[in-house]
């Protein structure tokens, strides 16, 4: 019961921190750049990891970011995959973010920075794999990787001012 309670609090508290950050840094989706949203054809290689048997090498992948009101979604078309994005920083054409979703007993949390350029970007994609007890809901390991990200733009608005 003291585990629960402990992980409520700190869940809790994450909340709190993370709305401070969002409101002291004042990042907000109107500093994203237009050309962030759209579709991207997305190839990742595995730079660094701490688990080689669960992240894969490479990857080429589709994402679709979106924006409704306040917030951005990232999807993919082919998996069906539909994930919120936290937006933490926008610095010009810099621009940080992450998602959380749960997988089976599993908690997946991608942090990505990505830098545009024209109609591609380069960044990097670190991610965080939480397993959990079936039993009793405790933190059993945590695996992650590191992967060196490009995409390249396929529908939406260009990088490039004409």
């Amino acid at each position: 019961m003291k585990k629960i309670f402990l992980i409520i609090i700190l869940l809790f508290s994450s909340v709190v921190t993370a709305e401070e950050y969002k409101f002291k840094a004042g990042v907000s989706v109107n500093d994203v750049p237009k050309a962030f949203f759209g579709s991207w054809r997305v190839t990742a290689k595995l730079d660094d990891t701490n688990s080689f048997g669960t992240f894969k090498p490479q990857s080429i992948d589709f994402w679709t970011l979106s924006r409704v009101g306040d917030k951005i979604t990232l999807s993919n078309p082919f998996s069906g995959a539909n994930a919120e994005v936290s937006l933490k920083s926008v610095e010009g054409n810099v621009i940080v973010f992450s998602k959380k979703a749960p997988y089976d007993n599993k908690m997946l949390t991608d942090i990505i920075t990505i830098r545009l350029s024209d109609n591609n970007f380069s960044g990097i994609n670190t991610l965080s794999l939480e397993s959990f007890s079936l039993v009793d809901n405790h933190l059993m390991k945590t695996e992650t990787a590191r992967y060196i990200i490009s995409g390249e733009k396929l529908s939406g608005e260009s990088v490039l001012k004409e």
